[in-house]
């Protein structure tokens, strides 16, 4: 069982990850709090909330940042719904957070599983980057980091643009990217020209119905997630973000890497990434190809067993 810690901004996709997570037998030794598709506070709730669903209220949760490194970052948007969670709503848990905040957490729990654990970053870095300041040692420390961020293009296209995990925090993007430069293991980097290939649609989530809570969760929460993609053009569908950066996380066999030099504007571009592949000092492994059919039968099949068994 894979010891695996997750730093989120929870968020519809998000939920879903620590789902799939929870789903796969990963040991979730805990889960760290940061402001980005809501407010931190938000966030913590929906934690709390979403591993209580789960049968998971041994999982710690820590509050994390709220505001990027170099102070408050870019206005959000209604991508997730009010409380992030899209149309679910979940029974309040009487649960506290623990005493330490978020970056606190990532350093004890690197200490714990030294050379053993897995991290997973599926909101924007500042806790990490926090983290990284009190324990410059993790990245010898961690086992594997699989980071969900940024768009990379494949060194020929111009149509770039700033992936929101980035670009609320930038700062902590590049502190994270230049800690890891000359490691022995650099992260796995799933951007957007990754994940956008992969997608919840109505046939599939049709999979995931069921008479119990967290099969409804699931329905609630993704039917307001295909309302927004519809409305931005995107068709009647939903990117799974997260959820496959905690698939690679489990499995990195799952995508195709490629090493790169990754840099972050910190300028007039705040948050764009641009990959150098052909550097001799890369700081990341960019997934550049999925197996798509072997993720959503993994993401389905799991969290069908697992919604039906949590009922």
């Amino acid at each position: 069982m894979s010891a695996v810690f997750a730093d989120v901004d929870t968020g519809i996709d998000d939920a879903i990850a620590l789902i799939y997570l929870l789903a796969s037998g990963a040991d979730l030794i805990g889960v760290a709090s940061t402001g980005g598709n809501l407010a931190v506070d938000q966030v913590c709730a929906n934690n709390l909330d979403l591993l209580q669903l789960c049968g998971a209220t041994h999982v710690p949760v820590s509050r994390g940042a709220d505001q990027p490194l170099a102070g408050p970052g870019p206005r959000r948007g209604n991508f997730h719904g009010r409380s992030g969670l899209g149309y679910a709503e979940l029974p309040a848990s009487d649960r506290t957070l623990t005493a330490h905040d978020a970056a606190t957490a990532w350093v004890r729990a690197a200490h714990r599983y030294p050379g053993e654990l897995i991290g997973v970053a599926t909101g924007p870095l500042t806790n990490l980057a926090l983290a990284l300041r009190v324990e410059p040692a993790l990245p010898q420390l961690l086992h594997r980091l699989v980071i969900m961020g940024g768009m990379y293009g494949d060194g020929t296209n111009t149509d770039r643009e700033a992936e929101w995990n980035v670009k609320v925090d930038p700062e902590a993007t590049a502190e994270v990217l230049a800690a890891w430069a000359g490691q022995r293991r650099q992260p796995v980097v799933c951007g957007l020209d990754l994940t956008r290939t992969v997608a919840m649609t109505p046939d599939l989530l049709a999979r995931l119905s069921g008479p119990n809570p967290v099969s409804r969760f699931i329905q609630d929460a993704m039917r307001f997630y295909f309302e927004v993609h519809r409305d931005r053009g995107l068709g009647y569908l939903a990117h799974l973000h997260d959820p496959l950066a905690a698939a690679v996380a489990l499995d990195p066999q799952l995508v195709v890497t490629r090493a790169a030099n990754v840099t972050v504007d910190l300028a007039d571009d705040r948050g764009i990434t641009t990959a150098a592949w052909e550097s001799k000092s890369p700081n990341a492994h960019i997934g550049i190809r999925v197996d798509t059919a072997s993720f959503m039968d993994r993401l389905i099949t799991r969290i069908a067993a697992f919604a039906e068994s949590a009922g």
